[in-house]
């Protein structure tokens, strides 16, 4: 009896504490499409939000785009990122109902829990798709093409942790969109030269994060057959991680001398840098707290780049109302 008792205690153990948030006071009838499209989370979807941001800023600081205009751009992807990161939870929940509630962290999920079936999840789903998709049809039809045809990867990336090693760098392509799809919303076009490498580095910095986000989950992966970058790093996920987040600065920066900027947006990606080499030399990858602390820690880096974006922008406009 008494090693039932521990077995029952250490099974026990590994399911999440959850914290109280401002979830518990929704009614209990709908609470659950609220943990589905994890609305007690924002930071999904600023991480998607501000790949689109300096790509918005950085295409109207090129065309010298009224500054009213540019704020109204970067209003509608805050907009759009919330409806299609709630979207991308709701397909992600659908695929992985069973691999989900086999790992700790994520068994308590709607549909992992059995609080919600995938019947419902679906017809959840419609609206924001829906809603989605009536958004990219209000930017110009270059615009609308190119945001459309990122919603087949959106689909299937929930998939790729079955057959590629590298999902990360699958969920890193669609999370960045936003880097070529700002810029032909603001210009009707994109400008390869300048927002290719603005995408890559903004798709390697997605790898960084995702990837410490990750490895609170290795084990389980390993056990439940499952692919991550956190399992092809190995030992040396963090100085790994150090070089993508070198790589994806120098990219953003690179961006940032093709599209002739100022010395406040590189203050920015400056700043963000030794942000990420801090993040990076503090996380400790065996503590499961810290590595959600990262996701969210994360989102700074995305800040600090977009606000020198803003600030060089605004200061060259001001300067040229002199």
């Amino acid at each position: 009896m008494e090693d039932t008792s521990v077995k029952i205690k250490q099974h026990l153990q590994n399911y999440p504490v959850l914290a109280k948030t401002w979830l518990d006071y929704v009614p209990s009838n709908i609470r659950p499409y609220f943990y589905l499209i994890r609305a007690h989370k924002p930071a999904g979807t600023l991480l998607l939000f501000y790949p689109c941001a300096w790509s918005v800023t950085m295409a109207c600081y090129a065309l010298r785009v009224p500054i009213a205009t540019a704020w109204a751009y970067v209003g509608f992807f805050l907009v759009a990122s919330s409806v299609f990161r709630s979207a991308g939870c709701v397909i992600n929940d659908m695929w992985d109902k069973d691999i989900d509630a086999a790992t700790s962290r994520t068994r308590t999920r709607p549909l992992a829990a059995g609080d919600l079936t995938r019947f419902q999840a679906f017809i959840f789903l419609i609206p924001q798709l829906a809603l989605g998709i009536w958004l990219f049809m209000q930017l110009n039809n270059y615009s609308t093409v190119l945001g459309l045809s990122s919603l087949g990867g959106v689909v299937l990336y929930p998939a790729m942790k079955r057959v590629t090693d590298w999902p990360q760098a699958v969920l890193a392509l669609c999370f960045n969109w936003g880097a070529l799809l700002g810029a032909s919303a603001v210009a009707g076009a994109v400008d390869w030269h300048v927002y290719v490498p603005l995408y890559i580095g903004g798709a390697c910095w997605t790898i960084e994060y995702d990837t410490a986000y990750a490895r609170q989950d290795r084990d389980e992966d390993i056990q439940n057959g499952l692919h991550s970058t956190t399992i092809v790093f190995g030992d040396r996920l963090r100085p790994v991680l150090v070089v993508f987040s070198l790589v994806a600065c120098s990219l953003v920066a690179y961006a940032g001398i093709l599209n002739g900027h100022g010395f406040p947006f590189f203050i920015g990606v400056a700043l963000g840098a030794l942000h990420l080499v801090r993040l990076l030399a503090s996380i400790d990858f065996d503590d499961k707290e810290s590595c959600n602390a990262s996701l969210l820690n994360n989102v700074w880096f995305g800040f600090l780049v977009w606000a020198g974006a803003m600030a060089d922008y605004i200061m060259k406009m001001q300067l040229e109302t002199v």
